[in-house]
């Protein structure tokens, strides 16, 4: 650890100049003294380095100094500096690592050229995350990240969609990142499962052990997972008017995807908002509207849905007037 941070000094004098120990300490996670003893035990290794005290004072190495790590060229180091680190590589706890790897990089190219590469990042920015969405938690990633390299089952606690759970014994073939969700791809009992990180509610790992199959591979599998996927997606989408009570309570039944959409939705007057949820047909939309959401929801679009719902409403008052007129008449006054 100590030898990594000792290189990490040397190219951020390298890279930036004129340093505090104060802002040598900030930047590695250390304290001033570390800093001092390890700027010592530079010195006595022979890296040539001065410091200056008082205002404006600091460390620098001397004129000429300067490491050899690599040949990479300016393009290859801008290509590499343009984006901002993937929000996946700092859940699998490996945003201080690129880091270190990406200063040691910048410190391998010339100095004239280093501002280039450094100005290519001031000027672009990355940002993968789409709008309005909301970070999950995975605390079980770096466990499942662990069985998945050591060959070992896991049990775990598993939440769907609707809040059922169930327990399952999993196989972790590998970990999957759609832009910042994670998934881990998994043999179980029942065959190749998918399952949503970020909703296993409790995980260990077990003494039992598997093997993965040589000629597995995970980009293959999440491709044709991704393609069946978007086959099956409903193909019915109805626009609904929903109440304050029934939209709180949307994302409990069709899934904590709606969430985001319902918080982009402003809402009327009344606390009404207007949502697209994709039904597989009209047969079951027409089921879930009138079954499900009843009156706590008005149909927008297709029009051929809102009819049914209005024909549907007409049939139900016919039938049921007659009984409601005869139980109402007592308490008319």
């Amino acid at each position: 650890m100590r030898a990594e941070r000792l290189l990490s000094i040397i190219l951020l004098l390298q890279v930036r100049g004129r340093i505090t120990a104060e802002s040598l300490a900030t930047e590695l996670g250390v304290s001033e003294r570390t800093i001092y003893r390890d700027l010592d035990a530079l010195s006595q290794a022979g890296v040539a380095l001065y410091g200056d005290r008082g205002p404006g004072g600091g460390y620098a190495l001397v004129d000429g100094y300067r490491t050899s790590l690599t040949g990479l060229t300016e393009a290859e180091a801008s290509s590499l500096f343009m984006a901002s680190l993937p929000q996946p590589l700092a859940d699998l706890g490996l945003d201080q690592t690129v880091r270190a790897a990406l200063l040691k990089l910048l410190a391998a190219l010339p100095a004239g050229r280093r501002a280039q590469v450094q100005q290519e990042k001031a000027i672009i920015h990355l940002d993968a995350a789409p709008w309005f969405h909301t970070d999950e938690g995975v605390p079980c990633l770096t466990l499942l990240q662990q069985a998945a390299r050591a060959g070992q089952k896991v049990w775990m606690r598993y939440q769907y969609p609707d809040g059922h759970e169930s327990q399952r014994l999993i196989s972790p073939y590998g970990l999957v990142a759609k832009a910042t969700l994670w998934y881990v791809v998994a043999a179980t009992p029942g065959g190749m499962r998918l399952y949503r990180v970020s909703r296993i509610q409790e995980a260990r790992l077990t003494d039992e052990t598997f093997e993965r199959p040589a000629d597995f591979d995970l980009a293959a599998y999440w491709a044709a997972a991704c393609e069946t996927f978007m086959a099956n997606l409903p193909r019915y989408p109805v626009t609904l008017r929903v109440s304050p009570v029934l939209a709180a309570a949307l994302p409990a039944i069709y899934g904590e995807h709606l969430r985001a959409r319902l918080a982009a939705a402003a809402p009327d007057p009344d606390g009404w908002r207007v949502i697209v949820i994709s039904y597989d047909d009209f047969q079951s939309a027409c089921n879930e509207v009138m079954g499900r959401l009843g009156d706590a929801a008005e149909v927008l679009e297709p029009a051929e849905l809102r009819a049914a719902i209005v024909d549907g409403a007409a049939r139900l008052w016919a039938r049921y007037a007659g009984a409601t007129s005869a139980l109402a008449l007592p308490y008319q006054p």
